[in-house]
């Protein structure tokens, strides 16, 4: 009988052993609380799905197990953190790379700058962000030139044409992302049609396909996005091979072809710079413009300091400092949109936020749209307060989140610098109104958008 219990004993602790190793909707992430996976393939896929976007997934996860919260991708666990405290206990010690790219890069499939050494990765960044800036300041006169002719464009409509902000603007940061970052080759809308086709196809599965498993279910939607992605990649480098004849100096891929890299490497870094920089740099510009519009108060008080600080004069990239209260109205349109709402890091080794201990490899969510609406940081997050941003600690917490200062990414760097281009050509030629009765919903993807196209309508200054 005691044999018989001991054997009894022995295989019940077998059986859950079994059970917990095999089938992990019994085990949580690392002992974090959160969600047990609801499929043993999917993990929590479906609750994702059901929420509509991984944004929205996130609040509802931070609102029921707190700031640290885990779940699960497929049989993969992954810890989220929805706090500024957390945030920064996570960030300082991760500051060699960039958040935005790493996850970027790992659904597009591509490994270089993921696997070397902080010394790699550290270099590889400077040269990024090296190249990035140069070309803005290299070829500040063609951006400026851009925007003027968008405006114009705009003056030329009469005073209660509905102007489609989402067409227009996307257009505008096609055209210069392209020719800032490629060269003069993309300054003929021909190759710039080509490239925003294959450009929207592999976009819109990053920002969903790959998330909800659709891209997998659906034969005919793979191979288009792999086409895509072939032919985009085939394009870049091309585009790299003709530069480096060129011996030319003044564009982004310029730079990279200057550096030690691969031509692999300076053909993944331009599909991640152009890729994030046209989706960046459009949003941030829609939504900047649709806030204006709401507001008469912000826009008169935007066009009061660029009459100060420019007078008559166009925009210059060393005026761009002054503008303090155009960064406080670009700063609060990528609070209030959540721009990107998500980042993630691979742990590469264990780390430790307050008392949870994140295992080495284990995904680290950054849920920056939790954050960026988070009422114990910001008070009234849901409101367009441009003011909030004279408030140091307002500042010093976007710096934190990756927005503004030494942690900004270079796509969105760039991003700022063409909004400011466009805000301070438009404003002080033309009034925004928005259209009465419209409402802009969010699409939180990887990059914040509107759902539906957004109008407003402009009429000249003084009329």
């Amino acid at each position: 009988m005691l044999d018989f219990a001991i054997f009894a004993v022995t295989f019940v602790i077998i059986l859950v052993g079994a059970v917990l190793y095999l089938y992990p909707s019994s085990r949580r992430a690392s002992g974090i609380p959160g969600l047990n996976p609801t499929d043993e393939k999917d993990g929590n896929l479906q609750d994702i799905i059901n929420r509509g976007s991984l944004h929205e997934f996130l609040v509802s996860l931070h609102e029921e197990f707190g700031s640290v919260a885990s779940f699960w991708f497929g049989g993969r666990p992954v810890v989220s953190l929805g706090s500024v405290s957390q945030l920064r206990q996570h960030i300082n010690p991760n500051h060699t790379t960039d958040s935005f790219e790493t996850m970027l890069k790992s659904l597009l499939g591509y490994q270089s700058g993921m696997g070397g050494g902080a010394s790699e990765s550290v270099m590889r960044k400077k040269v990024y962000e090296s190249a990035s800036n140069n070309t803005l300041k290299n070829n500040f006169p063609l951006v400026l030139k851009l925007v003027e002719e968008l405006v114009r464009k705009w003056r030329s409509f009469p005073d209660d044409q509905h102007t489609p902000l989402c067409a227009h603007l996307l257009g505008l940061a096609m055209k210069t992302v392209t020719q800032l970052a490629l060269g003069e080759r993309f300054g003929d809308d021909a190759e710039v049609i080509a490239f925003r086709k294959n450009h929207d196809a592999i976009w819109s599965e990053i920002g969903k396909g790959y998330l909800d498993g659709s891209l997998e279910k659906s034969s005919s939607r793979k191979a288009h996005y792999e086409k895509a992605l072939s032919e985009m990649e085939a394009a870049l480098l091309s585009v790299a091979k003709e530069r480096k004849a060129q011996r030319k100096q003044t564009v982004f891929v310029d730079a990279l072809l200057q550096s030690s890299f691969t031509e692999r490497q300076v053909m993944e870094d331009c599909m991640v710079f152009t890729l994030a920089g046209c989706v960046i740099t459009a949003n941030l510009c829609i939504w900047a413009l649709h806030f204006l519009s709401n507001s008469e108060e912000v826009q008169d008080k935007l066009y009061r300091e660029l009459e100060e600080v420019l007078g008559s004069d166009p925009v210059s990239f060393d005026k761009i400092p002054e503008l303090r209260y155009c960064q406080q109205v670009l700063n609060e349109t990528v609070r209030t949109a959540k721009l990107t709402p998500v980042a993630a890091r691979l742990q590469e080794v264990e780390g430790k936020v307050d008392q949870h201990v994140i295992p080495k490899e284990t995904l680290v969510i950054y849920a920056l749209g939790v954050v960026l609406q988070d009422d114990e940081t910001w008070s009234s997050p849901y409101r367009f307060d441009p003011d909030r941003f004279e408030d140091e600690s307002a500042r010093k917490t976007f710096c934190l989140l990756g927005f503004s200062g030494n942690q900004t990414c270079p796509e969105l760097r760039f991003a700022y610098t063409v909004a400011t281009v466009l805000l301070s050509t438009l404003v002080r030629q033309l009034k925004l109104q928005r259209l009465k009765g419209q409402i802009a919903e969010v699409r939180s993807e990887l990059v914040s958008t509107p759902k539906d196209e957004t109008w407003i309508t402009v009429s000249r200054r003084g009329s």
